[in-house]
């Protein structure tokens, strides 16, 4: 009968090749967030699922704490600070949610819930940076923005409420200073993502998709399952644009009042849903075990000695706690392949079982949620084994994951056939860099420019589809969410 309970639970999941509806019903039944919420875009996180990103971005907070400070800043944005900056203004006007009343009491100046914080940090900005040697400023915080998002909303992917935008705000004396600052940013995302095991695509996004009110902007996309791809993180090169606005000033060696120039960047629960879906498979969660909230799973197989093997499975998981391991001893009543089913749809990395024949030649039969691979390690050195095998699976997953999406890069010549390779992923064309160019290719396609790649994707020798003229730029082109 238990079995019988166990293939109807496995009926649940829908195939990942059905990705719109495997991606929906993992999230509940793999318990990361709960959609049934009554206000459209917004979503409870289970707290499996909170453990899971509090996992996530104890990375990003271990990558920018070496240089960076958190801090928080308020929710609320007044009416005459947020209208500041007209160009970031007209780039945000439609998404503002706007508190007009205190109560029974209409507010005398309206306020805006950030959809983004620079107008809620640069007002401190002006009062905190007064010299050069006040620079640089960087600073970040994790917090929720709202944004009125008309499209389908998806959790995770395009929401009102964004629970986890992690926005980190710069201050730097140069053009050139901040522009390196924006290169850090990037590679600290690309850490993130490499310990994530997420493959990621680095490009400039063309001008007419930049940030509203930088220079430009560059972000960092992944290809997910159904061949669209996600941005899961940009930094953006803001000038002194808004130190202009909101009267950034320093003093200079010389003596001189200078405007500063500003970075901002920011990446958001979006990183969970690439984790999710890059990884997952027809059983449910795949996690690499730095950020899986159980990283290894204990079950007894009780035949015979039952008493032994029971004190054999809590001596290992006490030794794997007293290495700081995260596991889960199963000692249910549910049958071996029940425990089976319900632990591969958390994604636990590593499942130990111990059984009879285990127990006599002392040792424990280690599989591996990635592989299916099964071996047998000492019991006696059961947290060492379990530790060895941790990064050897993070980079069998990267492996996998870039070698997916390196087969969904495809290089093209002409717009009819981006045209056609963008239903199957990324499609790579020469572009001479010209906006008119750029617009009609898009326009053409039905498809954006994601921009112009860095390193050995974003180069090679072709002619614009548009203009004719040669080029060594190569663009990028794909569906995106």
């Amino acid at each position: 009968m238990a079995e019988k309970q166990t293939d109807e639970k496995k009926a649940v999941l829908p195939a990942k090749s059905d990705f719109s509806e495997w991606y929906n019903e993992l999230l509940m039944v793999g318990e990361i967030m709960d959609v049934r919420y009554p206000v459209k875009g917004l979503y409870v996180w289970f707290p499996f699922g909170f453990e899971v990103r509090k996992l996530t971005y104890a990375v990003i907070r271990e990558l920018l704490d070496k240089d960076h400070k958190e801090a928080l800043f308020p929710l609320l944005i007044p009416e005459t600070e947020f209208m500041k900056e007209a160009e970031h203004i007209k780039g945000f006007e439609n998404e503002v949610y706007w508190v007009t009343r205190g109560g029974k009491n209409e507010l005398d100046v309206k306020l805006a819930l950030r959809p983004t914080s620079e107008t809620a940090i640069y007002p401190m900005y002006k009062i905190w940076v007064r010299s050069h040697a006040d620079l640089p400023i960087k600073i970040y915080q994790i917090v929720n923005t709202f944004r009125y998002e008309t499209k389908h909303t998806r959790p995770l992917i395009r929401l009102r409420e964004i629970t986890s935008f992690k926005e980190a705000h710069t201050v730097h004396a140069t053009w050139d200073e901040a522009a390196l600052q924006v290169k850090e940013a990037v590679r600290i995302y690309q850490e993130f993502y490499r310990r994530l095991a997420i493959p990621t695509v680095v490009s400039k996004r063309p001008d007419w998709d930049k940030f509203p009110g930088a220079d430009y902007t560059m972000a960092v996309d992944t290809l997910m399952p159904d061949n669209k791809t996600l941005q899961v993180g940009t930094a953006h090169h803001l000038a002194d644009n808004f130190a202009k606005t909101f009267d950034i000033k320093y003093e200079d060696i010389k003596g001189e009042q200078k405007y500063a120039h500003q970075t901002c960047y920011g990446i958001s629960e979006r990183s969970i849903a690439a984790l999710i879906s890059v990884h997952g498979d027809d059983k449910g969660l795949v996690f690499p075990p730095e950020v899986a909230p159980v990283q290894v799973v204990i079950i007894p197989i009780l035949f015979g000695k039952s008493d032994e093997i029971t004190r054999a499975c809590r001596a290992a998981a006490e030794r794997l706690r007293a290495e700081g391991i995260r596991g889960a001893l199963d000692e249910s009543d549910e049958r071996p392949g029940a425990k089976y089913y319900k632990w591969e749809m958390k994604g636990v990395p590593l499942r130990v079982e111990i059984g009879p024949r285990d127990l006599k030649n002392n040792a424990a039969t280690v599989v591996r949620r990635d592989t299916g691979a099964k071996e047998s390690v000492p019991l006696d050195n059961i947290a060492g084994e379990i530790k060895n095998r941790f990064e050897n699976i993070r980079r069998s997953l990267f492996e996998r994951a870039e070698r997916s999406m390196r087969e969904r890069i495809f290089g093209c010549s002409t717009l009819e056939e981006v045209k056609d390779k963008i239903q199957e992923g990324i499609a790579r064309i020469p572009w001479c860099g010209e906006r008119e160019c750029g617009l009609v290719m898009e326009n053409e396609v039905g498809a954006g420019i994601l921009g112009v790649p860095e390193g050995e994707l974003g180069r090679g020798a072709g002619t614009c589809p548009v203009c004719g003229k040669g080029t060594e730029l190569m663009a990028i082109m794909a569906k995106t969410y």
